[in-house]
């Protein structure tokens, strides 16, 4: 087993990533090798829409954020209540853009 050490890691932030991005589209897509995530901002009624950013990471890190988001959303929901989807059928958000091989 490996032992993982207890660092503490200093983050910063810049003014202007601290602004953020807003996004309301993610496009997955995945590799053997790694997970390409785009952020994407799309208005009502366009056509079109550019990718605000990208995130690609590996595979074990993209299972580690999948498990970071599933806490964080149920820690949301332990204080604020559940999160309601409209028109969710299935477990995947049909707004999600899930890809297969990038």
């Amino acid at each position: 087993m490996t032992e993982e050490k207890n660092t503490n890691l200093q983050l910063e932030l810049t003014p202007d990533v601290a602004d953020g991005v807003y996004a309301n589209l993610a496009v997955i897509a995945h590799s053997s090798s790694e997970f390409v995530i785009d952020f994407v901002s799309v208005m009502p009624g366009m056509t079109k829409a550019n990718v605000k950013s990208r995130i690609i990471m590996t595979p074990e890190h993209a299972k580690r954020l999948l498990a970071a988001l599933q806490d964080n959303i149920a820690k949301y929901e332990t204080h604020y209540g559940p999160i309601k989807i409209s028109g969710l059928e299935s477990k995947v958000p049909p707004i999600m853009g899930f890809g297969g091989d990038a």
